[in-house]
């Protein structure tokens, strides 16, 4: 693994790429993401009422569409601070991040996260 990094930036690259890539499509598909560049990416679910049922409904409703991610709330995270955990990697294609935005926004819209 050292060998592969130090010889190459390809993979932190792609990375980078990648999660710049989802981080937009999800912005402007109206997700708030809080801040960060990082490849853990948390979809924000506070605003809901009830936040850690959301979680774990938006999770299931994503995983049906194909897309594996974790719901984490309370005592994980802070009352109120319910999210949707993505991690993005280098192993990732476009395709991938175009299905994983195509399925928030359908899941999304149909649980009121986004408008």
């Amino acid at each position: 693994v050292l060998k592969i990094l130090t010889e190459s930036t390809y993979l932190r690259d792609k990375l980078e790429s990648n999660t710049k890539m989802f981080r937009k499509g999800m912005e402007e598909a109206g997700f708030d993401l809080g801040k960060g560049t990082h490849s853990i990416v948390p979809v924000m679910l506070g605003h809901l009422k009830d936040d850690a049922k959301a979680s774990q409904n938006l999770a299931n409703e994503l995983l049906e569409e194909g897309i594996y991610v974790i719901g984490f709330y309370y005592p994980v995270v802070p009352k109120g601070k319910a999210r949707i955990r993505v991690q993005l990697s280098a192993g990732h294609e476009q395709h991938h991040l175009d299905k994983a935005i195509a399925a928030f926004v359908k899941v999304g819209k149909e649980m009121g996260v986004i408008d």
